[in-house]
């Protein structure tokens, strides 16, 4: 199945083209229709300029006048990202969809997401150590029963998925990763496999060696390398793959999500969590 359908989440910051284009690399070399969501929310710098105001630092014409500005920022910059889809798609010949729309992210986008194959994403910021909650873009791994790619602020990527890097241990958030990232492994110029710890991984778990995911990737007619990783401190194995993925040019890195939604408390598994803390190339994950 190929990605007919991409959706990629966008909003006042500069980022947001940043990530407009990479997902403009994908939906080009897919074949895929690119939707852009814009969800009409204040950010957070505006919320508190607009909470000054109302606690009597400003009158009640300075407030509509503050609001109104506000209004017309969220406006312009919706317009200059709706200027570059449409560019996009007209310069690389693939099909585009705008939509612009009001109310909580958390709402809104997995919505909007489900009726897509892909979702795109910004990573934000982690939330603060004493929070248990998941963060907006880690709960949409949860809620949205679609793939999730998280791009991160820096630095900044000129391809999506040409050289995907597969983070491997033969568990099944890992194979449902791999599975749901096929039709971006088939059309990627290369693919290589990280395995970190494999001996000790195969000893303690009786898993498979990583060559028979070689095997079973080449039948999708993808070009495979597989790169073993030994003696990986445990707490290091988040950096371990991204440094490595980082020196052998990939643009994608490809991993399984631990966690456990249904407690909605954060419980993401400890390389999980350490990926989406200290991200550093865009990151597939599902769950």
């Amino acid at each position: 199945m190929g990605l007919r359908d991409l959706l990629v989440c966008v909003d006042q910051t500069e980022t947001a083209l940043s990530r407009l284009r990479l997902a403009a690399d994908l939906a080009s070399r897919h074949g895929s229709r690119l939707t852009a969501l814009y969800v009409r929310g204040w950010s957070q710098a505006q919320s508190e300029e607009q909470a000054i105001a109302e606690l009597g630092l400003g009158t009640a014409k300075d407030i509509d006048r503050l609001h109104e500005r506000i209004e017309a920022s969220i406006e312009s910059n919706a317009q200059r990202v709706r200027s570059q889809l449409e560019a996009l798609g007209r310069e690389r010949g693939f099909s585009t969809e705008w939509r612009s729309v009001d109310g909580p992210p958390s709402v809104v986008v997995p919505q909007h997401a489900r009726y897509a194959n892909l979702c795109i994403v910004g990573r934000e910021a982690a939330p603060a150590e004493t929070a248990v909650d998941y963060s907006f873009s880690e709960e949409l791994l949860f809620v949205t029963g679609r793939p999730v790619i998280f791009i991160p602020s820096f630095p900044p990527f000129e391809t999506l998925g040409s050289h995907i890097a597969v983070a491997w241990n033969s568990s099944r958030p890992a194979a449902r990763a791999v599975n749901d990232a096929l039709p971006l492994i088939e059309v990627s110029k290369k693919a290589t496999i990280l395995m970190a710890n494999p001996t000790e991984f195969m000893d303690r778990r009786g898993a498979l060696p990583p060559e028979r995911l070689v095997e079973h990737l080449r039948r999708h007619g993808a070009l495979i390398d597989l790169v073993l990783l030994e003696h990986v401190p445990a707490g290091s194995i988040a950096n371990a793959l991204q440094t490595r993925a980082r020196e052998i040019g990939a643009d994608l890195l490809v991993a399984g999500a631990f966690g456990h939604p249904k407690l909605w408390e954060k419980l993401l598994g400890g390389v999980t969590r350490d990926l989406l803390d200290h991200t550093r190339l865009p990151i597939f994950m599902s769950y």
